[in-house]
Order: C-alpha cells, then sequence, then structure tokens
C-alpha cells in the first residue's frame, strides 16, 4: 500500500477507536441494573405489562413516579388506562436496562410519554445525557413499533435561572428536541410553564426546586394534555 493511502487510513481507524472508546465510556448509555429493592419493582412492572391493558405508558425517574397518589392520576390518567412506570433516582442507563429487560413485553401502548435525564447530570456531560435519551427512543421505537412517543424537555430545576444546571438543562432540550420524525416522535417542552415571570422556579411548585407538588402535577398536566389527546386519536 503506498504511504499517500496508508496514512489517511490509519487516522481514519483511529478516529474510528476513538469514538468507539468515547461510547463505552458514557454510562449515560450502558444498560445497567440498580439493588434488590429497585429490581423488585421492575419486576412488577414486568408483571403489569404482561397484562398488556396499557394505552398510555409514562416512564421515567421520580419526577414521574411521583404521579402515583395525585389526585390528578386518578382523575385523568387512569380512566385513560394509563400505567406509570417511573421509579425514583433513575437515570438513562437503568431505564434502558428496564426497557430491554421485559418492561415492554405485552405492552401495545398508544402512546409513550418519556422524560428521563435529570439524574444523570451529576454523572454525565450534556452531549452524554443526550444520547441516552435518544439511546432510549431507539429501544422504544424498536420494541413498540406503533406507539407514538412524547418526549417531554428535562424540567427545570434549581431555585435560580442563572445557575449552570439550567444552562445545562437547556442544551439538552435543544438537541433532543431534534430526535423528532415527524411522525412517531414528537417533542414537547413545558419547563416555561413552572417558571414565574424572572425565570426563577418557585417553592410552590416545587418545594425542593425538582420535584412537582400538587400545584406543579396540575401545570404539568394542563400543559401536557392537549398534545397527549391529539396523540391519543
Amino acid at each position: 500500500m503506498r504511504t499517500r493511502y496508508f496514512l489517511p487510513l490509519l487516522l481514519v481507524i483511529a478516529a474510528t477507536c476513538l469514538t468507539a472508546e468515547a461510547s463505552a465510556e458514557n454510562s449515560a448509555i450502558r444498560p445497567e441494573p440498580r439493588d434488590a429493592g429497585w429490581v423488585n419493582r421492575h419486576e412488577g412492572f414486568v408483571a403489569e405489562a404482561k397484562k398488556g391493558n396499557a394505552e398510555i405508558l409514562f416512564m421515567g425517574d421520580s419526577i414521574t413516579d411521583g404521579w402515583r397518589g395525585q389526585k390528578l392520576w386518578k382523575e385523568k390518567y387512569e380512566p385513560l388506562k394509563a400505567v406509570n412506570f417511573g421509579i425514583g433516582g433513575d437515570q438513562t442507563q437503568h431505564v434502558l436496562w428496564r426497557i430491554q429487560n421485559g418492561e415492554c413485553d405485552g405492552l401495545k401502548p398508544k402512546v409513550v410519554v418519556l422524560m428521563i435525564g435529570t439524574n444523570n447530570l451529576g454523572r454525565n456531560a450534556p452531549a452524554e445525557i443526550v444520547e441516552g435519551i435518544a439511546a432510549i427512543v431507539k429501544e422504544f421505537r424498536a420494541r413498540l413499533p406503533e406507539a407514538k412517543i412524547l418526549l417531554l424537555g428535562v424540567f427545570p430545576r434549581t431555585a435560580k435561572a442563572d445557575d449552570p444546571l439550567r444552562k445545562a438543562i437547556l442544551g439538552i432540550n435543544r438537541e433532543i428536541a431534534k430526535l423528532v420524525d415527524g411522525k412517531s416522535i414528537k417533542y414537547l417542552d413545558i419547563g416555561g410553564k413552572f417558571l414565574d415571570a424572572e425565570g426563577n422556579l418557585p417553592a410552590d411548585v416545587m418545594p425542593d426546586f425538582l420535584h412537582p407538588n400538587a400545584k406543579g402535577y396540575k401545570i404539568w398536566a394542563d400543559a401536557m394534555d392537549p398534545t397527549l389527546q391529539g396523540l391519543l386519536k
């Protein structure tokens, strides 16, 4: 092989290896389980999925999990045959593991409501989190090809508008918005609905500046429902 062809080939091979290594180092896309209690909850979701009754699947972390026990859930979403597969503390890699290990088996929902990624912020760079969310969307498309996906932007967190986490979340949301395909994937960012005029997060909506209270869940429902109803038609 002539040198002028050999050197470019080496550069291509090196670039490919670096890309593969970077992906391998991104924990946000490596499916993994958590502790025994978490596995028990997962197994409960697997059993629920096998019933095959759900028309809406809510998937996510503690923010989704928090719908459990909300009066609005019983009023608005139980009649629509919604199921809640949110688990507090989950990151993208945990949701990936759950999907790959039975939580879609038997399900034929019309819509998947997905919000995940905020718990990765202490561990992963925004670009890695975007890659993790994209991997989940891809997994849902493969396992639930007839379902529409309502991908929610990561909600704002921390009290002040100028907190660095806010900038990271804005960057994540800007990138995951590009995952829409005009057919099966719809992106919706309702984060601004939780904020005041200065962009701060009021404690009477999210007391810990991360998890909505009853008022926050009503804001979520009111902002999301027109889009959700459109996807259910």
